[in-house]
């Protein structure tokens, strides 16, 4: 038919112009093309709006009401025993004081029972193990009345990897028993991380790492940082270290097991490693090389640093004279160890030394240490470097506790620090254990960086 022929090549024409023009117009008036389709939109909605309100109203609607009888859930039973709360048991965790007497402990424990507390007072195994003995984990299970059920304390006494666990059991009708028990700690590891404001245990206290953990990655970055003057503000620390667990709950904390600090801009890494085999295990940095010297750079641990090797006024003889040493302020009956391999020459009193221990080292060096207030070795016996010899103290001519520590090179006396920082006992990792070591390294890195994510938030 040519006249629907001729209709319909007009509508294709005509919408092929309408299609030109409006994509002239969305390309030049892109702002006017969004606010005409959204009143087309609002107006399709109020259309909708429209057509729904020609609905029937609900309310013309026909209803029919039904009824059916429900038994009741309390049968016979009155209504108040629908709310009453079935019996449970509450427990509470907490440590130690040295101050503890049993009804502090037991209050503290959120514990009301003087019949458990009359029986930790006269049982000699909770008096012995228990009542003034700090630091200890004790763990309460209490009714919901607050009678105590079981009260169990755990403690590690010595190195031999095992814990002690003291049981107090509620027997029923008043009467409890106490019991020791012995179990195996098991080894678990943290991450942690810490920022710099004022020292390093101020830093590793808002972290809740243990001092003994500070100690030791004071001691393994020694060499590197001088943590009594070289420590800035924003210097940043990662670890991963060991702990000792009884019962799933941590007692103490072990070795440290890798370790990253950087100070002043600079990164510093460490990794204890022992090889398969070996009795003997070190750190090392995250690519191989040895971290050991030959002589550490303090025989006590991480502590306060008196007197520099210098000039001093004598504090006894009141003269000027040379201070060939260095003391080392620590409280009375801090382990002192010894910084190298050595044999003891000498172990007794020496006039203004008083308790004095010499040690005797390759190459003719000799270590000096005096004013101990106890002596663990004897003349002769042969030491490892970091062994315990004995303990800071104040015989001698000394104004206070303190430990006065001399090294002596053919007789002649050095400056025991800079010795120490230029003394080198590499420990090489040998061939056949370099792909377990890489190994750990990798799986260390990962730990560090996770652990650094931790201080980051705690900057923040």
């Amino acid at each position: 038919m040519p006249g629907v022929r001729l209709l319909t090549q007009g509508f294709t024409a005509a919408y092929s112009l309408l299609a030109e023009r409006l994509y002239e117009l969305a390309q030049n008036h892109p702002k006017r093309i969004a606010a005409a389709v959204a009143a087309v939109l609002m107006t399709g909605g109020g259309g909708a709006f429209a057509v729904a309100n020609l609905g029937p109203d609900p309310a013309d609607l026909p209803t029919r009401t039904v009824t059916q009888s429900v038994a009741s859930l309390a049968e016979d039973k009155p209504l108040s025993a629908l709310v009453d709360m079935p019996s449970f048991s509450l427990y509470r965790s907490d440590t130690t004081r040295g101050s503890d007497s049993a009804e502090s402990l037991l209050q503290r424990m959120g514990v009301a029972d003087p019949a458990a507390a009359a029986f930790l007072r006269s049982n000699d195994l909770v008096r012995q193990n228990l009542l003034g003995r700090a630091g200890r984990s004790v763990t309460a299970e209490t009714t919901d009345d607050h009678r105590l059920t079981l009260l169990t304390a755990r403690w590690a006494p010595d190195e031999s990897g095992y814990f002690k666990r003291l049981v107090v059991k509620n027997t029923g009708n008043g009467s409890f028993t106490a019991a020791i028990e012995s179990a195996p700690l098991t080894v678990g590891s943290r991450l942690a991380g810490g920022v710099i404001r004022n020292s390093l245990f101020a830093a590793t206290d808002a972290s809740n790492i243990p001092d003994s953990v500070a100690v030791q990655l004071a001691d393994v970055f020694s060499s590197n940082i001088d943590f009594h003057r070289s420590l800035r503000k924003d210097d940043r620390f990662s670890v991963v270290y060991e702990t000792l667990e009884a019962d799933g709950e941590p007692l103490r904390a072990g070795r440290l097991l890798s370790a990253e600090f950087n100070n002043k801009g600079k990164t510093f890494d460490a990794i204890w490693f022992q090889e398969a085999g070996s009795s003997k295990g070190s750190y090392y940095t995250l690519a191989g090389e040895s971290m050991q010297r030959a002589f550490l750079t303090s025989p006590v641990e991480f502590t306060r640093i008196s007197s520099a090797f210098s000039m001093r006024m004598h504090p006894i003889l009141k003269t000027w004279r040379a201070h060939n040493g260095t003391d080392l302020a620590a409280p009375t009956g801090t382990t002192v160890r010894t910084v190298s391999d050595g044999v003891v020459s000498f172990a007794g009193v020496q006039n203004g030394y008083g308790n004095v221990i010499y040690i005797k080292h390759a190459a003719n060096q000799e270590t000096v240490y005096a004013h101990l207030s106890r002596i663990d070795v004897k003349q002769g016996q042969s030491v490892e470097q970091g062994q315990k010899i004995g303990a800071v103290g104040s015989t001698g001519w000394a104004t206070g506790p303190h430990l006065h520590y001399e090294l002596r090179v053919n007789g002649e006396q050095r400056d025991p620090m800079a010795n120490a920082l230029a003394s080198n006992a590499s420990r090489p990792i040998s061939k056949a254990a370099r792909p377990a070591f890489q190994q750990l390294a990798e799986n260390m890195r990962v730990q560090l960086s996770s652990a650094a994510m931790l201080s980051t938030t705690q900057a923040e």
